[in-house]
């Protein structure tokens, strides 16, 4: 059997590789700006997710699909990058994957495309969407995509994360790192609550998915336990053995501050500290079910977020991160 994968140098996709080979599975690679780590026996294609030819000639003799590829979320990303790599290269993927004859196309969403789950609530996968931020709504205009081509024939299985976390993670690494150094602050009557996912519990829900999935269902693979944003902070704080922060930041001033300090590094070029999205973790809700894919798959996490922020610290430490 033979996998492609696409967005294969991000987090997710360069622990799924080494997963798939393990699992019996001919492995390739498909990347565009950042370049895959050396890993024996992968074939690596490079090309833009636009590049239906490029598509089809990485695609050629595949049995399944494993698209991750996307545009995501910094501050400083030109929306219009979003529509053009969420959704029109989700399009180009499929258009590509059907005509190559791919038995499965495995396509990672994400949970933002329900907005912010309300309080007290536990989504599951059907509940109602309501994106809020550019990269949510073509997230969901993807699975719309995906959703099309699963009912012109083509096998196809949608996937929503919870909060993925672990080991050589850049995008939490930033949470952790402030918590470490003492940096980190909450936000005073913010109510959002996280579903955190072990970087290996999720891959290995993505192979189930992959085996098992449903053509057309849609899938959340995410732990067990639903977290505030002050218990995870805790948690973090434990595993890097210093005291939880003190200080809680007024959400009518953390707001504008957000805002502000987004545009104002966005001239630059650059990432704001904290800016609307980092913001977003305290206060817009992912409460998420998984029960879905416990039934169907037999998924079943096996690290609750004590023991994995523990390890990941342990890892960020050892590789010199910390």
């Amino acid at each position: 059997m033979r996998a492609l994968v696409t967005g294969a140098s991000g987090f997710i996709g360069a622990r799924l590789l080494p997963a798939l080979q393990a699992a019996g599975w001919e492995v390739r690679a498909y990347v565009h700006r950042t370049p895959l780590a050396p890993a024996s026996g992968v074939f690596s294609f490079s090309g833009d997710i636009l590049d239906e030819g490029a598509l089809a000639a990485a695609m050629a003799g595949a049995d399944a699909v494993f698209h991750l590829a996307a545009a995501v979320g910094s501050a400083v990303t030109d929306h219009r990058a979003f529509h053009a790599v969420n959704v029109e290269g989700t399009r180009a993927v499929l258009r590509a994957a059907r005509a190559a004859r791919i038995g499965r196309v495995v396509h990672f969403s994400s949970i933002g495309v329900l907005g912010a789950v309300r309080d007290n609530d536990t989504a599951d996968e059907d509940y109602p969407p309501v994106p809020r931020t550019p990269y949510d709504r073509t997230k969901l205009a993807a699975e719309e995509a995906a959703r099309e081509a699963a009912a012109a024939g083509l096998d196809v299985v949608i996937l929503r994360p919870g909060w993925v976390y672990g080991p050589g993670d850049r995008r939490t690494f930033k949470f952790f790192r402030a918590v470490c150094r003492r940096r980190a602050a909450l936000i005073a009557g913010a109510r959002g609550r996280q579903t955190p996912v072990y970087i290996d519990d999720l891959v290995s829900g993505v192979l189930l998915a992959a085996a098992r999935g449903r053509p057309g269902a849609v899938y959340h693979l995410a732990g067990d336990e639903v977290l505030d944003a002050a218990e995870m902070t805790r948690l973090a704080a434990e595993a890097c053995g210093v005291a939880p922060p003190r200080l809680r930041l007024p959400l009518a001033l953390a707001r504008p501050a957000a805002g502000i300090l987004e545009k104002a590094f966005a001239l630059a070029g650059r990432e704001a500290p904290f800016n609307r999205g980092k913001l977003a973790f305290f206060t817009d809700s992912k409460a998420m079910s998984s029960q879905r894919a416990q039934t169907e798959l037999g998924f079943a996490p096996q690290k609750d977020f004590r023991a994995g922020v523990r390890q990941a610290i342990a890892w960020y430490r050892e590789n010199g991160w910390l």
